[in-house]
């Protein structure tokens, strides 16, 4: 059994919130290069040009990528040989969160009641999903999500006889409804199968997937390829102001579902998709 001190998780939690919400992940940098040359139009090189630079001054200057530094979530995986010491996992994840938000100067945007609408002040609770693996190591993702797109996201309970392709058109077709809603262009991560609860997991963790890859099963790499196609031809473009790259990437990830059901989910995410991650 190998013990991890609380304040251990604590430091890292604070310290990847900051890294988040100040710098860029390589993946996106190279996804928005790669948008710009396939570009035809000076207005949305010009918006994928300007979000580069964005990156690139917060990175050089310790800002925030976004003003909407979002709502904290954190996927833990947990080995079950580790014993945490010092404190629970759960208080020193929320430690991590409310130190980052407040030396990081990151905006608190919480609210405790969903209808009365106090801001909490801290930026808590932190939204927590823990995972039980193998080994004797912790690993820590967080993503601080902004819900400029997070509203953009749809969960529907489909029959089971739905097809491939009216799955592909009910995502593309609600994606190209939200117009610029989200700051495209997006990130949109699929969860298909599972349970009502569990698919809208499934679609926020397929997020953290590098966004250049694919699935590696062949008939969900497919159906990746022909939801950004369609949303990419929609031309609604960087930001809104038309253009070829509404969508920067759609991952898919599925689960063994019941035999009277077929949930689906997608995650809306900006150009910024933050994540940050590390092992204990």
């Amino acid at each position: 059994m190998r013990e991890i001190e609380a304040s251990q998780i604590t430091s890292a939690v604070k310290q990847l919130f900051i890294k988040a919400s100040y710098h860029l992940p390589e993946d996106v940098k190279n996804a928005l290069l790669k948008a710009i040359q396939n570009e035809t139009t000076n207005a949305a090189k010009q918006v994928l040009e300007i979000l580069l630079k964005n990156a690139q001054i917060a990175a050089q200057n310790d800002f925030p990528l976004c003003q909407d530094t979002g709502m904290a979530f954190v996927f833990v995986e947990l080995g079950q040989d580790v014993h945490i010491c010092g404190g629970l996992l759960e208080d020193a994840v929320n430690a991590g969160v409310e130190q980052a938000y407040d030396e990081g100067f990151l905006r608190k945007s919480v609210v405790e009641d969903p209808l009365r609408r106090k801001n909490t002040g801290n930026n808590l609770p932190a939204v927590i999903f823990t995972e039980i693996v193998a080994g004797d190591k912790i690993k820590l993702t967080v993503m601080p999500k902004g819900f400029g797109a997070e509203n953009q996201s749809r969960l529907k309970m489909m029959i089971p006889a739905t097809t491939p392709d009216e799955i592909v058109d009910f995502i593309a077709n609600e994606v190209i409804a939200s117009g610029s809603k989200g700051c495209p262009p997006a990130v949109i991560g699929v969860g298909i199968g599972g349970s009502f609860d569990t698919v809208a997991h499934m679609a926020k963790k397929a997020l953290l997937l590098p966004i250049d890859g694919h699935n590696e099963d062949p008939f969900y790499a497919d159906m990746e390829k022909k939801i950004l196609e369609k949303i990419n031809n929609s031309g609604i473009g960087p930001m809104g102001v038309g253009g070829r790259t509404t969508v920067l990437s759609v991952r898919i990830l599925a689960a063994p579902t019941h035999i009277a059901g077929l949930p689906l989910a997608y995650n809306y995410c900006c150009h910024s998709t933050r994540h940050a991650d590390i092992e204990l």
